[in-house]
């Protein structure tokens, strides 16, 4: 976390509310605007055209810590770059699931989640980082009231409006239409490719009496099992796989009777030859129809929100940024403003010892938890709901009956 802090607060040049002059200012002042005379700093709005022909190596360029203007654009660069965080940490997630599926051998998850999940959120979101990009390298300071808004193109591309000739207000390139159109509609189909193709290879396969699948005791799997959950146990007290211990307590049991016969438990079947093989299980079609249209719904209408909510990373940084620059202003400017010198030398050191303490209590301690809880929710929610199901372990009660009975000491 105080990695990550150090890197943003490089980017934004803030730094407990002061800008760090370390490659010099790229923005000039235009003599007609801005002269002595008229140099106060309380209505000092800085104009973006009046700058050198170079962009600023690093961050931001100090000059806009002077300026009234500096949320403006601030708060847009702070925005565009919390999307591209979210959108990067959504796919990581999206790509786990990738390893899970594999590892589980599920290639009907692979075919039909994992690949139409993926083209969906690229062809939106991916497509609308790609743009952000774009505008920050096709459009200078010069061409700032020129470029096309981001949030408004979206809105368009959905909406399948487009003006014709097209403004440069509004285009970004040419064939800007046709790409965009064959997006939306991509994105589309991948809503009935993800909510209807599952189920029906699921029903296909139960038809064709397919259900019938084998599990290796080390938990490799022979082939996919869609139809039935993995059985990994031979009672309701369940080794999984990778649990060795548990295995070799139920095979200590009657270990010379197991290996020439089948045992039957509560769920799956271990015959002879280490396999453990599932019990048929019913298969209901409008079970597992509701299932996927759940989990449908709840991907498609979460690449949305989750993007948004990526935005708290944007109105964290700005309460911060907001924070310390009343601190700096009401605690320390006046502290360096004071005209008696005797008494400047004492008030100083008073000042800065309350700064220092309110900056640690509120900036650090406090803001630091609320950006660890914030980031804490963006971990559960929007990024590991991309991959994991929490499904965990089938529950067990203690019972000492049980255990008896496991071991023949039942009366």
């Amino acid at each position: 976390m105080g990695a990550f802090s150090i890197y943003t607060g490089l980017i934004y040049n803030d730094i407990f509310s002061k800008s760090l002059n370390i490659f010099g200012s790229a923005w000039k002042p235009d003599p007609s605007v801005y002269n002595t005379s008229s140099m106060d700093l309380k209505n000092y709005k800085i104009n973006a055209n009046n700058t050198v022909d170079r962009p600023y190596p690093f961050g931001l360029d100090p000059v806009w810590q002077l300026a009234i203007n500096k949320i403006t654009i601030t708060n847009s660069l702070k925005m565009k770059i919390s999307v591209i965080f979210g959108v990067c940490h959504m796919l990581f997630g999206l790509s786990l699931s990738l390893l899970n599926h594999r590892f589980f051998n599920k290639p009907l998850n692979v075919y039909f989640e994992f690949i139409p999940q993926l083209i969906f959120m690229c062809s939106i979101f991916g497509y609308l980082i790609l743009l952000i990009f774009v505008k920050w390298l096709k459009f200078g300071p010069a061409d700032t009231g020129k470029a096309p808004n981001l949030l408004i193109g979206l809105i368009s591309m959905f909406l399948f409006q487009y003006e014709d000739p097209c403004k440069p207000t509004t285009c970004w390139y040419a064939g800007q239409k046709g790409f965009q159109i064959t997006l939306v509609v991509v994105a589309v189909l991948c809503v009935p490719w993800m909510l209807l193709v599952k189920p029906y290879m699921l029903r296909k396969q139960h038809l064709e009496g397919k259900p019938h699948q084998y599990t290796l005791l080390n938990g490799d799997m022979s082939q996919d099992d869609e139809l039935l959950e993995v059985v990994h146990h031979v009672d309701s007290e369940t080794a999984y796989p990778g649990d060795d211990d548990g295995y070799q307590e139920k095979l200590s049991v009657n270990s010379g009777d197991l290996l020439n016969s089948e045992v039957e438990g509560d769920d799956g079947i271990l015959d002879q030859t280490g396999l453990v093989r599932p019990t048929p299980q019913p298969f209901d079609f409008s079970e597992v129809m509701i299932t996927q249209a759940i989990h449908t719904i709840e991907y498609c209408l979460g690449c949305v929100s989750h993007t948004a909510s990526y935005l708290r990373l944007w109105a964290l940084s700005l309460a911060h940024a907001q924070l310390s620059e009343v601190l700096w202003t009401m605690v320390m400017t006046t502290a360096l403003s004071f005209k008696i010198q005797w008494l400047s030398v004492i008030f100083i050191f008073v000042c800065f010892a309350f700064w220092a303490c309110c900056s640690i209590v509120i900036l650090v301690l406090m803001e630091g938890m609320s950006a660890f809880l914030h980031a804490l929710r963006l971990h559960w929610v929007e990024f590991q709901s991309k991959f994991y199901k929490g499904e965990g372990y089938q529950f067990v009660p203690f019972s000492f009956d049980t255990m008896l009975a496991e071991y023949g000491l039942a009366e």
